[in-house]
């Protein structure tokens, strides 16, 4: 399994750049589902080759996130004239990521090492602004 940064790492800026570093979190996949920081995540209700030994409750992690004003501006430019946004297409994908760790993070806490039925919610909570919501089922896996 691939190293994975800690979650507070998320968002940290590079000392030689001074620049939001964006790190990415899923390290392989595998039946379906991904392994996050020893975390198998899935969005089924089950794991093949696994049993749910314990259920913990629900693990959820958010981020709401906003554009910088310059790209702001090129998003509305881009609005204008047609296609993809790709601002507010890059800052949705970091969102996901961002709250898919908070998650796996606030799962860890519970003492799990599976999260099942995982899904993502996302709302606009101004102009320019988004959260993105992670949630899913915290349970203890064990082989089958």
């Amino acid at each position: 399994m691939l190293p994975l940064p800690p979650f507070s790492s998320i968002g940290q800026t590079s000392s030689a750049t001074g620049k939001d570093k964006f790190v990415p979190l899923i390290s392989k996949k595998a039946r379906g589902s991904i392994y996050v920081e020893d975390v198998i995540v899935t969005t089924t209700d089950e794991v093949p080759g696994f049993r749910v030994a314990k259920v913990l409750g629900i693990a959820r992690g958010a981020t709401v996130r906003a554009k910088h004003l310059g790209k702001d501006i090129v998003a509305g430019l881009r609005n204008i004239v047609g296609g993809e946004v790709k601002e507010y297409t890059e800052m949705l994908a970091e969102a996901r990521d961002i709250a898919l760790n908070g998650m796996i993070q606030n799962a860890k806490q519970m003492g799990a090492n599976g999260v099942l039925g995982v899904r993502f919610m996302t709302s606009s909570v101004a102009a320019g602004m988004a959260e993105v919501f992670a949630y899913g089922t915290a349970v203890v896996l064990e082989k089958a």
